[in-house]
């Protein structure tokens, strides 16, 4: 562990105009959440709600970094409480107009936390859900290496993480820290606001010398603020060694009790009952009530000297993690209350701080003095941190259609995505150098050895492949700065919040990228959130879900995914594709790699199967036209893979299922009722035809009377292989009876006929289904 010399001015001649400015970045921080709780009208009565606390206890950290240590190339991730001092910061800045000010958590103001996408001002990483801020500037400083490895440009500066550490109970955290990536990434600082507390309460126990522990097996540096130059200077005085095994040895919460305490009561609890009791008594006999009671509080994370120093001693090498010890409240009436998490002052209270800090409570925005001192400071750092504009380089032209089709072969759409992006190495080589592939892990089970081999895997620094002369090794693992996939361990949630920064990469340097991650379908449900979470944050990506569903048949149940069709329909900023053939898997890859890295782009999910199907049953048309038409309708969502004279049934399918609904149309053909084919490749697509034929979305339903034309409608039969209500609604097309077949229940292990029969997906359930209706 590393530690600054604490109690040594590194900033003496700076000092007085960094505590005004920190002075007047409490006052504004707070003063944002009291105006839109107490000040502006709240016409529907609900909770604006605010977290002065939280911000409170980040305002001198945030202060001596923005104003001392970042540069224009640095990132940061604010936690998320902590979103007035960013704003605050940014005004005095002069990146952010005055008027939102007085619009925190209202509609088009400042968001509840900060949103690159969102917030008028300044914001490196959108964070708001637990541990997503803490672990982003990992995956951003994997991005900007990437980006300077291929392109150039992307220049050099650290990623910090300003983390709560209640946020550290979050185990993708430590996902994050331990993947055996990030060691050598010394671009990496985590400033961690240790108060002690959670929502609800002071935290029993510390964990600090377990903190410690983690982050050091993990290879960080690790670097402790615990007191600052007052109590540090009290410790060296006869009895402070006494004092320092008191203040060490007190549980949490008996210490956060002193803080509410006035001069007379902690003289009479600080001492305690041990043999070192008559020492403290000595010595805090000597200091007068305010001084005893300030030097209580007088924390690392609140000492701007001690902060200055250290941010100015962390070592590039490795990570480095700084455990700054401070008070939640800091510096308010409410400071080291267990329940002060949401807690608001009173009118009162805020004029008391107004008069404190010299602040003007009927003009609580009101700039420093031009000229002045810290007018200065601010001018001087905005003009440091004040970064280039980024330009977008042009997207590279995509193919729509590579050409190549398989009629006389059994293929799976997994094993199409593979050969789709080695395609693109040879028919458009500048649109593939942009590809980037992530995986946890499972790059051969998922079929892209071949496309690992051509572009090799992405490192910093080339690294000796020791198979590459052993004649039975198939993948080829080339570790260099030019390779295009990069291998986590396996932690789905690492492989989003990657993905995720990955396709923010045209925003940050102009250098639009194409990321794929590819997962195992039954763990898209782990990794929702934080996937979710990036796409709010802008970051554009496909996500690509494989093996899936219940084809997997001996798997058996644990591994088989039921819900993720009806995630793909419901996750804004996305579309979803579940093709059924090879030409669908590459006409639907090609169509979401043009919707990525631009400032409209949408990210897509893909499910994909390991099922071999008889690509004939795709029956591609021949003409040029007319392929055009059905690549059209494959990428709008759905086309008529059979069509009839006279139908009385329509069959409606997606995915792997596609040959039982053709056997099943055969069967109903021989009894004499005539069923149309429909294969869907996007209900995601389908429903916001729908919604926009309602006049709810903007978006084109011509795809609806395409493929569901009223004058074709007739009863409807729809099968996937996954929640059945991910279909149902295409009944509502043409107001038509229905029956929606598809998977209620969890797996079991099997025959692919077993476990279809099971789930009365099998071709005598679909015919049995059909009849009922048409009868």
């Amino acid at each position: 562990m590393t530690s600054p010399p604490l109690g040594q001015t590194t900033i003496s001649e700076d000092l007085a105009v960094l505590r005004e400015v920190e002075n007047r970045v409490l006052w504004l921080s707070t003063a944002i959440i009291d105006h839109a709780n107490r000040v502006r009208p709240n016409t529907s009565g609900l909770k604006v709600g605010g977290h002065q606390a939280s911000s409170a206890s980040m305002v001198s950290l945030m202060t001596v970094l923005w104003f001392r240590h970042l540069r224009a190339d640095d990132r940061v991730s604010v936690k998320p409480h902590a979103s007035p001092v960013l704003h605050a910061i940014n005004y005095l800045l002069g990146s952010l107009d005055r008027s939102y000010l007085s619009r925190l958590r209202e509609f088009g103001g400042l968001q509840s936390y900060p949103s690159r996408a969102k917030d008028p001002d300044p914001v490196d990483y959108s964070t708001g859900s637990v541990g997503i801020g803490a672990t982003a500037p990992i995956w951003g400083a994997v991005t900007r290496r990437y980006v300077e490895c291929a392109f150039g440009g992307a220049g050099t500066g650290r990623q910090y993480s300003l983390v709560g550490d209640a946020e550290l109970d979050e185990g993708a955290v430590w996902e994050a820290v331990l993947d055996p990536a990030v060691s050598d990434l010394g671009e990496i600082v985590w400033i961690v606001d240790l108060n002690r507390q959670s929502l609800d309460r002071v935290v029993p126990h510390l964990a600090a010398d377990r903190l410690r522990g983690l982050f050091n097996a993990a290879g960080w540096q690790v670097m402790e603020l615990k007191y600052g130059r007052v109590l540090e200077e009290l410790f060296r005085q006869p009895g402070g060694d006494a004092l320092r095994r008191r203040i060490d040895g007190m549980s949490n919460p008996e210490f956060q009790r002193l803080l509410r305490c006035d001069a007379d009561e902690v003289r009479r609890r600080l001492p305690g009952t041990g043999p070192d009791a008559a020492g403290i008594t000595k010595l805090i006999t000597e200091l007068d009530d305010e001084s005893l009671v300030r030097a209580l509080a007088n924390l690392g994370g609140h000492d701007l000297d001690g902060l200055d120093a250290t941010f100015g001693s962390i070592d590039d090498t490795r990570p480095t993690v700084i455990l700054a010890y401070t008070v939640k409240g800091y510096g308010l009436p409410m400071q080291g209350h267990p329940q002060n998490h949401s807690a608001l002052l009173t009118g009162n209270q805020i004029s008391q701080l107004a008069d404190r800090v010299g602040a003007d409570g009927d003009d609580p925005w009101r700039p420093p003095p031009a000229g002045s001192r810290v007018a200065e400071l601010c001018r001087k750092t905005a003009q440091r941190l004040r970064r280039e504009e980024v330009s977008l380089v042009p997207p590279q032209t995509l193919p729509l259609d590579l050409g190549r089709t398989s009629t006389s072969t059994k293929a799976t759409t997994q094993a199409a995505l593979g050969r789709t992006l080695l395609d693109l190495t040879r028919q458009a080589p500048e649109v593939a150098r942009r590809i980037v592939t992530v995986s946890p892990d499972v790059s051969s089970s998922t079929n892209l050895g071949g496309w690992v081999n051509k572009v090799g895997v992405w490192s910093a620094t080339e690294r000796t492949d020791w198979f590459a002369d052993d004649r039975e090794t198939i993948l080829h693992w080339r570790e260099k700065p030019s390779g295009q996939h990069i291998e986590l361990g396996i932690a789905e949630v690492n492989l989003v919040g990657l993905i995720g920064e990955l396709g923010a990469a045209w925003s940050r340097w102009g250098q639009p990228l194409l990321p794929i991650g590819v997962l195992y379908d039954p763990f898209v449900e782990r990794a929702l959130e934080p996937w979710s979470y990036g796409i709010y944050a802008g970051g554009q990506s496909i996500l690509v879900g494989t093996p899936s569903g219940v084809t997997l048949a001996p798997e058996g149940g644990a591994h088989q995914s039921i819900k993720t069709p009806s995630i793909g329909i419901e996750q804004p900023g996305c579309v979803t594709y579940e093709p059924a053939f090879v030409i669908d898997t590459e006409w639907t890859l090609l169509a979401s790699l043009g919707r990525l890295g631009k400032p409209d782009g949408t990210s897509a999910y893909l499910r994909l199967s390991t099922r071999p199907i008889d690509q004939g049953l795709a029956a591609v048309p021949v003409d040029p036209a007319a392929r055009e038409i059905r690549r059209r309708q494959v990428v709008a969502g759905a086309y008529a893979l059979r069509r009839t004279d006279d139908p009385a049934v329509t069959l409606a399918v997606m995915g792997a299922l596609v040959p039982e609904a053709l056997a099943a149309a055969d069967r109903l053909d021989q009894s004499g009722i005539r069923a149309d084919v429909i294969c869907i490749t996007s209900p995601d697509l389908l429903y916001r035809a729908v919604r926009a034929r309602q006049g709810q979305d903007p978006a084109d339903h011509w795809i609806l009377d395409d493929v569901f034309p009223g004058d074709r409608a007739t009863p409807l039969v729809t099968i996937l292989d996954g929640h059945p209500h991910s279909l149902a609604f295409l009944a509502t097309i043409n107001q038509v009876p229905t029956t929606a077949l598809g998977v209620t229940r969890f797996g079991q292990s099997g025959s692919l006929d077993e476990v279809y029969r099971y789930h009365h997906l099998d071709t005598e359930s679909i015919v049995g289904a059909a009849l009922d209706l048409v009868d």
